[in-house]
């Protein structure tokens, strides 16, 4: 849609300038030596075919603006030292350069080329006010030609301002609707985990209720297992599946310590990368024997998924009772790549 608004901007553009090569073409007996008169057109015509040429950029280069600002300057004394100035000048075609110089410089101004464009319809006027004196101005298109000047620097600037309000506004709408994506996917994340943790724990929960005010000791230990479980469904995220779950629960029932912490690493991976990391998490997990096991996603600039670290306790566990974490020794360090 917008190259087929340029192609027939593009073509009115060149129609209205050809038309302007035609009324010269029809008053060429006019001047005194055609010869001039000749080369005006053709420079007018090379500077208006080089300007309306297709080109990736709106802009228009700088040499290419400053060759219509040459040609702008070029031509009125070149037209107008053929024609005499106490003849019929106005009354005819052969003044046809006021409004070509007129639609060359809307051309220049319309690819934001606006200081060349003033420039050219100024010594237009100037060179008018000098060979036929001020009210020429309006008998020859001058003052035309500067209003088409002044309109194609208004709409130009007014269009580059619509444009970049519409970029933002793309922008705005974009930003809105991947916050309203996150939203959505944070809605369904936290659906899911719930479901999940109501699947987990109404079994138990029941099981409780059953039991009345008193819970037996195997009851107890598993009420800390679930809880582990809970937490992990909330601190793992995306570091679980049903394999990881099941290897992390048989290592607790056998007295490891282990801790789950999905900070974000895992967000941007795909599904089947996905899966891969979980089978090899469940494989190096399951053969682990260790006092205490953490598993830590990298960050997303990082190359590593997944960090498992396997501690022991250094004392038998009452460092790491006290809080004295760095008693314990690393016995398993292992990085599972994204």
């Amino acid at each position: 849609m917008i190259s087929l608004k340029r192609y027939i901007i593009v073509s009115l553009a060149a129609v209205f300038s050809a038309y302007q090569l035609l009324l010269a073409a029809f008053s060429i007996n006019v001047p005194v030596d055609p010869v001039p008169y000749v080369i005006a057109m053709v420079l007018y015509a090379l500077a208006t075919i080089v300007s309306l040429w297709p080109s990736k950029k709106v802009k228009m280069p700088i040499w290419m603006a400053s060759v219509n600002l040459g040609v702008s300057i070029v031509i009125p004394p070149l037209v107008s030292a053929q024609l005499d100035v106490n003849g019929s000048v106005g009354s005819d075609y052969s003044t046809w350069y006021s409004a070509a110089i007129g639609t060359l410089m809307v051309i220049t101004s319309t690819r934001r080329r606006h200081l060349f464009a003033w420039l050219g319809v100024a010594f237009l006027a100037v060179h008018t006010v000098i060979w036929a004196g001020p009210g020429a101005l309006g008998t020859l298109g001058v003052i035309g030609s500067i209003d088409w000047v002044a309109v194609s620097h208004i709409l130009s600037w007014s269009l580059l301002r619509i444009g970049k309000s519409a970029e933002q506004f793309v922008e705005a709408e974009r930003e809105a609707t991947a916050w309203q994506a996150a939203q959505e996917a944070h809605l369904t994340e936290r659906q899911v985990r719930l479901k999940k943790t109501i699947q987990m724990a109404l079994p138990f929960l029941k099981s409780v209720a059953s039991q009345g005010e008193k819970l037996d000791e195997h009851s107890r230990q598993e009420a800390i297992y679930l809880e582990a479980a809970v937490r992990d469904e909330i601190r793992g995220r995306k570091l679980l599946s049903e394999q990881v779950r099941k290897v992390v629960m048989r290592l607790r029932r056998s007295g490891v310590v282990v801790s789950l912490l999905d900070e974000g690493g895992l967000d941007e991976i795909d599904n089947d990368n996905l899966a891969r990391i979980h089978g090899e998490l469940a494989s190096v997990v399951s053969k682990v024997k260790v006092d205490r096991l953490v598993v830590r996603t990298g960050t997303e600039e990082s190359d590593v998924a997944v960090t498992v670290v396997g501690l022991n306790f250094a004392d038998g566990g009452d460092a790491s009772a006290l809080g004295q974490d760095d008693e314990d020794q690393v016995v398993l360090w292992r990085e599972i790549p994204r």
